[in-house]
């Protein structure tokens, strides 16, 4: 398990989401199925921080995350988009790999840790590459777990 945030197979989808609105309403979800949280309040909490500025990372990545009450630890969601979506990134390329992050409502570098992890799993050239071609939502939850197992040890 990754010391730095926690990922359940509930929480992972291969989807096909026509846009950014779609796509948080969809990661609202995930999180509310494999957390037992509240989605709309999940919703609110993403939309309110994607109005402070796209969460696109870039290299067709977008890393939608939040502050969440009542969270122990960080927790993630990822959803792989059958077809690529604008996000307003900055590199202007659409995404099709988001990865969703909800940490403790006063996380503070807890939550920046976290998203640093992230960050750094998807520029590695060779996972990106091995979850944009994982063919099931078991092999992205195994190729995400597995990469991060590795990075803490």
């Amino acid at each position: 398990m990754n010391p730095l945030f926690s990922m359940k197979p509930e929480a992972v989808g291969i989807v096909d989401l026509a846009d950014k609105p779609a796509i948080l309403r969809s990661l609202s979800q995930c999180f509310a199925t494999a957390w037992d949280l509240d989605q709309d309040a999940v919703l609110e909490r993403l939309e309110e921080r994607e109005r402070l500025g796209s969460t696109g990372f870039g290299r067709g990545v977008a890393i939608p995350h939040a502050r969440f009450p009542g969270l122990a630890r960080p927790v993630t969601a990822l959803l792989k988009l059958r077809h690529p979506v604008d996000f307003s990134a900055a590199d202007r390329l659409p995404v099709d790999l988001v990865f969703g992050l909800l940490s403790p409502e006063n996380s503070g570098a807890t939550h920046l840790h976290a998203l640093a992890a992230i960050s750094r799993l998807v520029r590695d050239e060779r996972v990106h590459e091995a979850l944009s071609e994982a063919p099931d939502v078991e092999a992205l939850f195994s190729l995400v777990t597995n990469a991060t197992d590795r990075d803490a040890a």
